[in-house]
């Protein structure tokens, strides 16, 4: 076949049947695929935990976590305080409005916050199954624990690849490959006396640290 001689129809066909390299996906839709996980994941793991309060024959109902189901940064308290039970929200109230005041003094986007309780609902108590699925889901990558009780939990938790935690308030400790701790007093406790405002204050100022090292990107 010559230069000039035009393509056969077979061999045009041959080209149309050949199927067009896929396009990889835009990151924002890799993203967007994500969050509709984690959505839905949560969802499921809240019915779960209203379904178990329906059976439980308690008069609490239980306290849902509150924030970003892609939170950079998971800050996670003992159990619910009045306020916190009244609304069924955790974080709802006084200790919200503390830590929010607090991550805007340190420049911390609330919007990158996911606020979630040990004891959700009581009966049963702690169930550290659900905390565990929540971690999961979210992938933090710094968790707050806020009072001894939180952090005992959090250190007895069988968590993929987890290691000990110390009781050092306001240290960067690595809990997993891939998730930081950093311990800090329990907010409901620190919301009166001076000095207790200002331990939970000093220790919780190595969030903010924490996050001018990260990355931008």
């Amino acid at each position: 076949m010559t230069a000039n001689t035009p393509p056969s129809r077979g061999s045009e066909r041959v080209r149309a049947l050949r199927p067009a390299p896929s396009a990889p996906e835009p990151p924002d839709d890799i993203q967007d695929a994500y969050l509709k996980r984690a959505i839905t994941e949560l969802g499921e793991l809240n019915d779960e935990i209203s379904g178990a309060g329906a059976h439980s024959g308690g008069a609490d109902l239980p306290v849902m976590s509150s924030g970003s189901p892609q939170a950079d940064i998971m800050l996670l308290k003992w159990s619910a305080a009045a306020a916190e039970r009244q609304e069924g929200v955790a974080f709802f109230g006084r200790s919200g409005t503390a830590v929010l005041k607090s991550v805007q003094r340190l420049g911390i986007d609330p919007l990158t916050l996911y606020g979630a309780l040990c004891v959700k609902l009581d009966p049963p108590g702690f169930r550290p199954d659900w905390v565990s699925r929540e971690i999961q889901i979210v992938m933090p990558t710094l968790i707050v624990p806020m009072g001894e009780p939180t952090l005992e939990a959090l250190g007895t938790m069988d968590h993929p690849g987890a290691g000990p935690l110390e009781p050092r308030a306001g240290e960067v400790q690595r809990w997993t490959p891939t998730i930081d701790v950093i311990w800090v007093p329990d907010i409901d406790a620190s919301l009166d006396a001076q000095d207790a405002k200002r331990a939970f204050w000093s220790a919780f100022r190595a969030v903010g640290e924490w996050h001018q090292a990260q990355p931008p990107f």
